[in-house]
């Protein structure tokens, strides 16, 4: 991996990890495209969106960083030393405990199927693609029957479960965290934009315990430059990641997500078209 890829792969990661598009699929073809992937150790590119996604992750940290404070302070306060119930618990603690119950299921699942979804599978361009078209449809469904009423304040715990179900989702390639968290938010009433703010605030916990985790498993095979390469492409797709998430959360006050649907279909097709010219192995 030259510096050059790095930085264009820190760009796809940073854009594509909180739009709807999946940032995995994105980095999957670049990677097939630029011959990064290697077919005897798919772990190590496994381990390398995950370590970058901490770039996205830290844009994240930065942007809801005075929401993330009031939450942990007041979760600790209602919890651990002035408890209350959580129905008389405040807002900030509450929402401490539905990112919890949201996180429950994708710890599961990705404890459940770890070897599979650093295996060879989950690298195929044609589960990317279905997956790609799959989704579109899903959210185009939720798009057509959603009811938008809902505010982060309004959320409930039975709400935060299916969302997280829905993030478990996202370990198939081309589904995307974000666009499977949306979706379910939108099938359970949330606003649109309260529905994205959810599912920023749902990907903390397990992003950052992945990144980290397989950012100590790189550490057997990383020499002086790729970690190089892993820091810029960390770092720019840091800088990518905060302008995407100001991006979206206003752009859905004011729009649907059928731009990003539209962009999905078009994106899973044309995989699919370059798979079957033999432009790109699947």
């Amino acid at each position: 991996m030259s510096f050059f890829d790095a930085v264009f792969l820190g760009i796809i990661q940073g854009l594509s990890e909180f739009l709807p598009i999946s940032s995995t699929g994105h980095l999957t073809v670049a990677g097939k495209l630029l011959n990064l992937i290697s077919a005897e150790h798919p772990e190590r590119w496994t381990s390398f969106i995950a370590v970058i996604q901490l770039g996205t992750m830290a844009a994240v940290l930065i942007y809801f960083a005075k929401d993330i404070i009031n939450i942990i302070k007041d979760f600790f306060t209602e919890n651990l030393f002035n408890k209350k119930r959580y129905s008389e618990q405040n807002f900030n603690s509450r929402l401490g405990w539905l990112i919890i119950t949201g996180t429950i299921p994708v710890v599961i699942v990705g404890f459940a199927f770890k070897d599979i979804i650093e295996g060879a599978l989950t690298k195929n361009l044609y589960v990317i693609s279905f997956s790609l078209i799959g989704l579109a449809l899903l959210l185009a469904l939720a798009e057509k029957t959603a009811k938008f009423r809902k505010d982060l304040n309004e959320i409930s715990i039975k709400d935060s479960i299916i969302v997280g179900i829905a993030q478990a989702f996202a370990l198939i390639p081309g589904s995307s965290r974000s666009g499977t968290t949306i979706t379910g938010g939108l099938f359970v009433g949330l606003k649109r934009d309260v529905a994205a703010r959810f599912s920023f605030l749902l990907s903390i916990p397990a992003v950052l315990a992945s990144g980290l985790l397989e950012l100590v498993h790189s550490f057997d095979y990383l020499d002086s430059s790729m970690i190089f390469n892993l820091v810029v492409a960390t770092t720019v797709s840091g800088i990518c990641g905060y302008l995407s998430v100001d991006f979206l959360l206003k752009f859905l006050k004011k729009n649907t997500t059928f731009l990003f649907i539209y962009y999905r279909l078009a994106l899973g097709v044309f995989i699919l078209i370059l798979i079957l010219t033999n432009i790109i192995k699947p």
